[in-house]
């Protein structure tokens, strides 16, 4: 069951356009899996584009009719292979695993590299998102655990499979979750499946805990 959403502030921005492009893509992805978010999202866009509408309205611009004519008269052909390419690459795989991607990540299918296997029963595939951040899927066996860490800037995580617990909350499918430097966790999870995860980092991590502290000189390859 899904239990951690995004604000209604931020669902609000995410209809508006105004967040950033990292915050866009992970709300998006966690609305694919959340009918109660895919919901209010459908509602404030429907709001928003009467308002955008009436003032349309009071500014109407005829070239509007000859912009929308040629959007509509793209050659059929052309609409049908770009609908191809978007069929294309739904799932990525691990170790025999098939897991399926929220519709908003299809399109990094392509854009992701080779998972490569790191401490703690952990499987990490880099993705090239273009923008700012460190991008991630993260796999955790079960008994798989990230060592204890807080952030030195911002982290964004989306469960796309299975569970996982960090000593602050327990996480299923679909949660969208935010950490930041007020916060220290250790990811773990039980779960027979394992727990694949996408995450995004705008720095490196800070290990706080044991032996795992002098992994911070290079916590900028830990999640690469």
């Amino acid at each position: 069951m899904i239990k951690f959403h995004p604000t209604p502030e931020h669902l609000q921005q995410f209809v508006k356009g105004t967040l950033s492009p990292v915050e866009s893509l992970m709300i998006s992805a966690h609305c694919d899996m959340c009918a109660r978010c895919q919901s209010r999202v459908e509602m404030m866009t429907a709001d928003y584009a009467n308002t955008e509408i009436e003032q349309a309205v009071q500014s109407y611009d005829p070239d509007f009719d000859a912009m929308l004519a040629s959007i509509t008269q793209q050659p059929a052909a052309e609409r049908a292979s770009q609908i191809k390419a978007r069929r294309n690459s739904t799932a990525i795989e691990l170790d025999g695993k098939t897991f399926e991607l929220p519709k908003t990540l299809h399109r990094l299918v392509k854009k992701k590299g080779n998972w490569s296997s790191l401490v703690g029963k952990l499987w990490q595939a880099p993705v090239d998102l273009g923008i700012d951040g460190v991008a991630n899927f993260i796999y955790i066996e079960k008994g798989g655990t990230v060592p204890e860490h807080t952030h030195r800037g911002s982290e964004m995580t989306l469960v796309i499979n299975g569970e996982f617990s960090d000593g602050l909350n327990d996480y299923d499918s679909g949660d969208l979750i935010y950490m930041t430097g007020d916060h220290t966790h250790a990811p773990r999870s039980d779960a027979p499946e394992g727990c694949l995860v996408f995450s995004i980092v705008d720095q490196p991590l800070h290990f706080t805990s044991g032996l795992a502290r002098l992994l911070n000189p290079f916590s900028h390859l830990f999640f690469r």
